[in-house]
């Protein structure tokens, strides 16, 4: 089944962005782009608008929360998902907090990644 949504994935980490690409693209999701950092993610937000944001909270220069902050400033509608390691239960309720939709912790399966995005369905 091939979904419609357009999703950008922001992670410093080159890995885990293929990882959640070929995750993606594995269940039908065909349009992603990729952003290694926050000034890319600003970028290619304004130039894409995409549907979905899967957005990593640590990252280099600016962190996912500051990132967040602007992507809502921009577009109070921006539909934002945190992803966070293990132990920032204090960042993840913060970034809730903000307007993030919701958030998954790393490591995640492909299942818990498309139930995540499956929610989506919800709204």
């Amino acid at each position: 089944m091939e979904h419609e949504k357009k999703i950008m994935i922001v992670d410093d980490a080159m890995f885990m962005r293929k990882l959640i690409e070929k995750m993606l693209r594995g269940n039908g999701y065909e349009d992603i782009v990729q952003a290694a950092n926050a000034e890319e993610c600003l970028a290619l937000y304004r130039q894409v608008q995409p549907d979905i944001i899967l957005l990593d909270i640590t990252m280099p220069q600016k962190n996912g929360l500051e990132v967040l902050d602007e992507l809502l400033n921009e577009n109070a509608d921006a539909y934002v998902i945190m992803c966070s390691a293990l132990g920032q239960e204090e960042l993840i309720a913060a970034a809730l907090r903000k307007g993030a939709r919701d958030f998954i912790v790393k490591p995640f399966t492909e299942a818990q990644l498309l139930q995540v995005l499956a929610a989506l369905g919800d709204q």
